[in-house]
């Protein structure tokens, strides 16, 4: 009997598959996201606390859009018009969080009240 032949390179697993890839992205993922629960109970100040989930929420949007979203190997075209929307959704909610957070939204006051249905009437 002949002895089996030598697996080739090209026939074996030189390079990792992306289920690897992806389950090494999720890890980072898991991590980052422990490391966001955990800064919520420790006592630092609050405006540390904002600015790193902030930050690391952008470093998981990034790495999701990327990689799940399959944007890293996509056209630069669909990558501009996909952080075009980006930029338009953010800049909405930011004008909704500053219309609803002004002074206009909050109730009236006995006094505002009187005086609005005195004005009305």
């Amino acid at each position: 009997m002949s002895a089996p032949a030598a697996a080739s390179p090209a026939a074996g697993h030189s390079e990792p598959s992306k289920f690897h890839f992806y389950i090494q992205v999720a890890m980072i993922l898991a991590v980052i996201t422990g490391v966001e629960v955990v800064l919520v109970y420790l006592p630092i100040v609050k405006w540390f606390v904002v600015t790193a989930l902030c930050l690391l929420s952008a470093v998981k949007f990034m790495f999701v859009i990327f990689f799940f979203m399959h944007l890293r190997w996509d056209k630069v075209f669909c990558t501009i018009l996909f952080f075009i929307g980006l930029v338009l959704a953010g800049g909405t909610m930011w004008a909704l969080l500053h219309l609803f957070g002004a002074d206009a939204a909050k109730p009236l006051t006995a006094v505002a009240l009187e005086f609005a249905r005195v004005a009305l009437a």
